[in-house]
């Protein structure tokens, strides 16, 4: 008897309810404006560690595109083609994700932080100065490889995204709207609390997944619009290329840039925080527990 009762409770602590079972905490929201942030040098070195992540992206993925146009001028095969620039951008993330997570959360684009406010894991002063931060850095990675490379800079169009012949502003807006929310669904499911706990015995899972989110939405739409996932890396190239088919002309308006990204990395927070998560009932059930 005394054995079969051991066992009972046994099943009943494994069979326990949600909470007792519980081996994480879920993180508590951000405040929405987060002011008191200001006073803390964290948040200074948070925008640093986001400035600089973005610059090198900039570099390392303009200038692979500016290479491999220029090799493949006169030999098809000279440049590393579409799936090298594709691991060029998805390498090159996984390695500033993994670098600077523990710093600033390694958003190194305003899409994933725009993302982040929605699901209250950063505060709104956090974010604008992320997002101030990243396409500083964008622009000045951009213009490292314009001084590096000037006359390849200018013959090649500099990076900048366009859309490609046969496709319309549609696509390119459906293609960039898509794609973040690939990227968005990734990182809220990769830095997820509950998968977090689980995984924390290997280090690299985040930003792997990340950096191959990044590196599958390359090679779905560099035909379209050259990618476009991050409106950062399309501002610092369009702004340094300082063309106006680049930037604001009828090939790619502005606002396509910014628009598309935000609107995939706001669908994709809904998914993951409300339906996934249901952070909504969540919230309802603990209001009426406690009341």
């Amino acid at each position: 008897m005394a054995s079969e009762e051991i066992v009972q409770e046994e099943q009943q602590q494994l069979n326990g309810d949600e909470f007792a079972a519980r081996d994480y905490a879920d993180p508590v929201p951000q405040p929405l404006l987060g002011a008191s942030e200001l006073q803390r040098w964290s948040l200074y070195r948070a925008a640093i560690a986001e400035f600089v992540a973005t610059l090198l992206f900039l570099y390392l993925t303009v200038a692979t595109v500016i290479g491999h146009k220029h090799l493949s001028e006169d030999d098809a095969c000279g440049g590393v083609g579409l799936l090298g620039i594709a691991w060029a951008a998805g390498g090159t993330i996984f390695l500033l994700v993994y670098c600077t997570a523990g710093i600033s959360g390694g958003h190194i684009n305003p899409a994933v932080t725009f993302g982040l406010l929605l699901a209250r894991k950063v505060s709104l002063l956090r974010a604008a100065l992320y997002m101030a931060a990243q396409c500083l850095g964008a622009a000045c990675g951009a213009g490292i490889v314009r001084a590096l490379n000037s006359a390849h800079f200018e013959q090649h169009g500099g990076g900048a995204n366009v859309v490609d012949a046969g496709y319309s502003k549609g696509a390119g807006l459906g293609a960039k709207v898509v794609g973040t929310f690939v990227l968005v669904y990734t990182v809220l499911s990769a830095t997820d609390a509950k998968r977090s706990a689980r995984d924390s015995h290997i280090p690299v899972l985040a930003p792997l997944p990340i950096g191959f989110a990044v590196f599958v939405v390359h090679l779905a739409t560099i035909p379209i619009t050259g990618t476009g996932i991050n409106p950062a890396r399309s501002f610092g190239a369009a702004v340094v290329y300082n063309q106006r088919n680049a930037w604001s002309g009828t090939t790619l308006p502005a606002w396509i840039f910014w628009v598309g990204p935000l609107i995939g990395a706001a669908i994709a927070t809904l998914y993951h925080e409300h339906v996934l998560r249901a952070s909504a009932l969540k919230a309802r059930g603990s209001f009426k527990d406690r009341v």
